[in-house]
């Protein structure tokens, strides 16, 4: 049996590192492929669908201050239904608890901003992006959305969306920039490999239910 070595076993560390960087590089890059040039980031360009698909997120950071993410999107979602790109918004979010219930909060945050109520329909079950992605086509039986984030996840759930039979675009919301942002986007690359490890495992939402039209 051959001698261990701190040499060797470094040897294999570093090997195993950049077979974890290669593996995250392959897969940023191969989502930012399929969503190219199908992410929007002014109302003008952007084209015209039926139903925007709002992707849910914490309204408040953890020591209770506003979150930008949740703020900007809120934002986005106002500027394209009252520029007339959107006639429909779609709230996807985590309810997962009687004291989390993003979907209802944005749509009261939504309707402040002057979204009448019955253009606003809601998707208690949207617990990832993926869940959110399948259940628009699958439940609420969408074949086109514009999805309304930030970019870095438009182009995560655009790819996801294609992957699972839902043309999607999206109109990006404004991004966060400083160690907040770091963090997000540093996240966010490991959420790309997950994308792939589902497609492999054929993962599908943790909840399905009956139809619901959006008329």
């Amino acid at each position: 049996m051959g001698k261990v070595t701190i040499k060797g076993v470094l040897k294999k560390i570093g090997v195993l590192l950049l077979l974890g960087v290669l593996l995250i590089f392959t897969c940023n890059t191969v989502i930012e492929s399929g969503a190219k040039d199908k992410t929007y980031t002014t109302l003008p360009t952007v084209p015209k669908n039926r139903v925007g698909l709002l992707l849910g997120t914490a309204q408040k950071l953890v020591g209770g201050q506003p979150n930008p993410y949740y703020t900007h999107r809120i934002e986005a979602a106002v500027a394209l239904f009252k520029a007339n790109k959107i006639e429909y918004v779609l709230v996807s979010g985590d309810n997962g608890t009687i004291y989390y219930n993003e979907p209802t909060t944005m749509k009261k945050d939504l309707m402040a901003h002057g979204l009448p109520a019955d253009r606003i329909f809601l998707d208690y079950a949207g617990f990832r992006t993926l869940d959110s992605m399948v259940r628009a086509n699958v439940v609420f039986g969408l074949d086109t959305v514009t999805v309304i984030s930030q970019k870095f996840h438009n182009e995560r759930a655009i790819y996801i969306a294609n992957r699972y039979g839902l043309h999607a675009i999206g109109y990006n919301a404004r991004d966060i920039t400083g160690k907040q942002g770091l963090k997000v986007h540093v996240r966010e690359y490991l959420a790309r490999v997950k994308v792939f490890i589902d497609l492999l495992l054929k993962t599908e939402p943790k909840y399905y239910g009956n139809t619901i039209e959006i008329k």
